[in-house]
């Protein structure tokens, strides 16, 4: 008999050891996959997955049934590693979207060469901050505002880092490209 999402939280709720361990392997990898783009590498990505099904598991009681399950855990997710980010700041520093020069992307079918694991391996290899607001933006959908709010920076930041991401990923792209060409 097949257990529904709901019945295997109220028995999480209820310290139902199978049901734990249930539920971490029913979200352990998707989850993995969120942290390993916020993580610079594998083992960062670890202990934020580990941190996350912490969080889970302390505030399983304040899931209401309502809405999706899984996103409620993608946002502790999400949540989790921005604020790792946040710990492990060292240097915050404004940047003013006007320094920024804005150019046309280049290498999207260069995109279409690489396997996901060698664009995450690129994204991963972002500056911690641009990797940040790059996965909130693009990943996620977040606008630079509620960027902003979530890691303590204006708004014009958000926008320069991602552009500053975006940058560099096409660098990295092309640098693909020429290797392959």
């Amino acid at each position: 008999m097949q257990t529904t999402e709901n019945e295997l939280i109220k028995k999480c709720l209820n310290n139902d050891s199978k049901a734990l361990k249930r539920l971490y392997d029913l979200y352990a990898p998707k989850m993995f996959g969120v942290c390993l783009r916020y993580a610079k590498n594998q083992m960062e990505a670890e202990d934020i997955l580990q941190e996350g099904f912490i969080k889970i598991f302390s505030n399983l009681h304040r899931f209401k049934f309502e809405g999706s399950f899984e996103g409620w855990i993608r946002r502790t997710f999400v949540n989790t590693a921005i604020n790792h980010y946040k710990k492990n700041l060292k240097h915050a520093r404004e940047l003013d979207i006007e320094d920024v020069e804005t150019e046309n992307l280049k290498g999207e079918k260069v995109l279409d060469k690489l396997s996901a694991d060698e664009i995450l391996s690129v994204v991963q290899k972002l500056p911690e901050g641009y990797r940040v607001v790059f996965n909130l933006n693009v990943i996620e959908g977040y606008t630079h505002k509620m960027i902003g709010e979530m890691l303590s920076i204006s708004e014009n930041t958000s926008k320069s880092q991602l552009l500053r991401a975006k940058r560099l990923l096409r660098e990295k792209i092309n640098q693909y490209e020429s290797r392959e060409g």
